[in-house]
């Protein structure tokens, strides 16, 4: 189930659905995922198209938990719930900090909490969130990549060191970890995308994430788009995809989660996309390798 707000409203998400992931107890389960409508993310990162459904000032007080509410009346029952919304949600200028309480009590029947956040935003919110709330909370983060010359073109306003230090407060307050990870940012050739995509999973694992999200890097934000022009980016194949996943299962260090959102994009071949969507979506709910896909077209075997 997917329902997008065709116009822009301050007491409606933008979009919300339901869908299935494996949860840390090794079960196959359902999550409500909601985009709340607020204002633009201040850092407005090279690769980010979020821009796109945001609003120009923050959003009244109130108007978050009628967004919730609007949201979990048409969506089922599940145990996790995604709070996404285009930014950081510990940025009092996106979700004021005086609708905590009534976001808590609207969250009561959820065992796992996810929200957004950049890592410099990782304080006394995010604690004062965790306290409210009845489950467990859970903060993704963007990591993005460990390249050490590509992630400070990408105007993200972080260093891995920062990163790393935002993952070791929220693991001494018992707070879980979700790292998004680019595969293929700009700046980075096919060739490479495999290997830097393995670097950074490396890095993720080693700050105690326990979910690394793997983003194949999309054109159509403007940016990207000058970018390419340019000869400095281009997407992922699948396969570059399929890799950086097989790659990250592994490590066992953690669940590795490919994002499959408009996939077909990176399909290079009509005759095999159907069959490498579903070997990536096996691997997200598996965690596990199935056996590759040979395609008599295309030629590629992964």
């Amino acid at each position: 189930m997917t329902i997008r707000t065709p116009e822009l409203d301050p007491t409606r998400p933008w979009q919300f659905f339901a869908e299935e992931e494996r949860s840390n107890e090794g079960e196959i389960v359902p999550v409500n995922t909601l985009f709340l409508t607020n204002r633009e993310c201040p850092w407005r990162c090279v690769m980010c198209d979020l821009w796109k459904n945001t609003l120009t000032g923050t959003v009244p007080v109130g108007a978050i938990p009628a967004q919730i509410e609007y949201a979990l009346s048409r969506l089922p029952a599940a145990p996790i719930i995604k709070l996404y919304n285009s930014g950081s949600f510990f940025d009092p200028r996106a979700i004021p900090v005086a609708d905590y309480p009534a976001i808590a009590r609207q969250l009561t029947h959820y065992d796992r909490v996810i929200v957004e956040s950049h890592p410099a935003l990782i304080g006394e919110n995010c604690l004062r969130f965790r306290e409210l709330i009845a489950g467990r909370l859970e903060v993704a983060m963007g990591l993005e990549t460990v390249h050490p010359q590509i992630l400070p073109r990408l105007n993200k306003g972080m260093t891995l060191e920062q990163f790393s230090s935002a993952a070791n407060a929220l693991r001494r307050s018992a707070i879980d970890l979700r790292a998004f990870i680019l595969v293929k940012p700009p700046f980075l050739g096919e060739q490479e995308a495999v290997y830097w995509a393995g670097r950074s999973l490396d890095f993720a694992f080693s700050c105690g994430a326990a979910v690394a999200a793997l983003i194949p890097t999309r054109g159509g934000n403007g940016a990207l788009d000058e970018l390419a022009a340019r000869g400095e980016f281009g997407p992922p194949r699948i396969e570059t995809l399929e890799a950086s996943q097989e790659y990250g299962l592994r490590l066992h260090g953690g669940r590795v989660f490919a994002d499959l959102w408009d996939l077909e994009r990176f399909a290079v071949c009509g005759i095999c996309y159907a069959a490498r969507h579903n070997r990536l979506r096996e691997m997200n709910l598996r965690q596990t390798i199935p056996g590759p896909v040979d395609c008599d077209v295309c030629g590629v075997r992964a």
